[in-house]
């Protein structure tokens, strides 16, 4: 079955939504520039009623070691995800000094960057159209990726179903798809995960 991500999540009440819905994983977003930025109080305060099914995945872009190491070793949150340059060097210490599970993002336009993304030592790859940006790319280009990948970039409740049969994702993540006025939408977030699960 594939799993889902609900990203972007900044709110109690968007906790209180995925405790109900039951995604595999939520997105705490330490990107400053983001919009949907948190900060380590918020993250620790939203992590504690999150339900322990769940687990939390930090969104970093070239974020210092130490702080990303400190977050996961603290259990603030249970995975991370890098979308910056960071390097495989930085994963590997990442990883050594923590145990904790890595997902690398990768852009992807060309068969050529989706080659590149298949050789990461991260556990998982999410491969993206962008930043968050709600635009949706080319899925032909990654339909014989032979590793689990999380698939993003311009997911909603209409397209995803479409999407998941395509390409036969390991995982989809999602964020401005369910949102209305730039917040989370609880009955967008009901039909994404109706629309993955079939259910």
């Amino acid at each position: 079955m594939t799993q889902i991500k609900l990203c972007g999540l900044r709110r109690p009440e968007d906790i209180e939504a995925a405790n109900r819905l039951k995604p595999e994983y939520i997105g705490f977003v330490f990107a400053r520039k983001s919009k949907r930025y948190v900060d380590r109080e918020t993250a620790l305060s939203l992590k504690k009623s999150l339900s322990p099914d769940i687990k939390a995945v930090g969104v970093f872009v070239n974020e210092e070691l130490s702080v990303v190491t400190d977050l996961l070793n603290r259990d603030i949150i249970d995975v991370a995800q890098l979308h910056g340059s960071e390097s495989e060097e930085y994963i590997t210490e990442l990883k050594k000094a923590t145990g904790k599970p890595v997902i690398r993002a990768f852009k992807v336009a060309t068969p050529e960057d989706v080659e590149v993304a298949v050789g990461s030592s991260a556990d998982h790859i999410l491969l993206d159209a962008g930043a968050g940006d709600g635009v949706a790319f080319d899925w032909s280009i990654v339909k014989n990726v032979d590793r689990p990948f999380f698939l993003a970039g311009g997911l909603n409740p209409l397209n995803v179903a479409e999407a998941v049969e395509a390409v036969h994702p390991f995982a989809v993540d999602v964020s401005s798809g369910i949102e209305t006025d730039g917040f989370k939408d609880i009955d967008k977030m009901a039909a994404f995960m109706k629309a993955v699960r079939k259910d």
